[in-house]
């Protein structure tokens, strides 16, 4: 029985890491066409939610991917949108041209969902001896009850794609989408996915290795 019970909770803190895991990268492409090398001057935008989190955001990457050859600049230096307004196009052009920037990081968030669950209470009744009286009397009796609870889960996705300006209307060079990630604490939502995006971008050489 101890060794039941040992391998039940072996089993569910498996479940339990699985439903906690972060970010992770389900899709990386890149273009296999692009001839360029590694970049100088980097923008990293981020495209929606709340002005906090994107400015971190860019802040993270901005450090994460930042090199003595290549450095990368948070978008919100030159563009400020407190509420996630649009961006003028015109406007960025002018941006990219004026500031000489080579490269784009664009990173939006595909999916953002908030669900509550009830989760109902559980009657364990232990295994015993039913050949007395008394053996059966006990087994009945000592019965566990779990009381329910509301359970709330946070998950998102995210998509990030890197662009060469170099052409007129940009070059797609990598493009990443993550899973379906629990989100818990949003600083270590975000410097997780920094941290997986940034280990990508080196493992296809589009910035240097540290």
């Amino acid at each position: 029985m101890k060794k039941k019970i040992a391998q039940l909770i072996a089993a569910l803190a498996c479940l339990a890491m699985v439903a906690v895991a972060g970010p992770k990268l389900e899709m990386s492409w890149k273009n296999p066409g692009y001839s360029g090398g590694q970049f100088k001057k980097i923008l990293v935008l981020a495209l929606n939610g709340k002005a906090a989190s994107r400015m971190e955001f860019e802040d993270q990457l901005v450090a994460a991917i930042t090199r003595p050859g290549g450095k990368a600049y948070p978008s919100y230096e030159f563009i400020m949108r407190p509420d996630a307004t649009p961006i003028d196009m015109k406007d960025m052009r002018a941006l990219v041209k004026g500031q000489h920037f080579d490269a784009i990081v664009v990173a939006r968030v595909t999916k953002h969902d908030t669900t509550t669950t009830y989760v109902p209470g559980t009657v364990y009744t232990p295994v015993g001896y039913y050949g007395t009286f008394y053996g059966y009397y006990n087994t009945l009796y000592p019965v566990v009850y779990t009381p329910g609870y509301m359970q709330t889960e946070r998950v998102g996705q995210v998509e990030v794609n890197m662009y060469s300006t170099a052409k007129p209307d940009g070059e797609l060079v990598w493009t990443g989408i993550t899973n379906t990630f629990e989100i818990g604490s949003v600083m270590k939502t975000i410097k997780s996915l920094v941290k997986v995006v940034t280990k990508q971008l080196e493992k296809e050489n589009i910035i240097a290795k540290q």
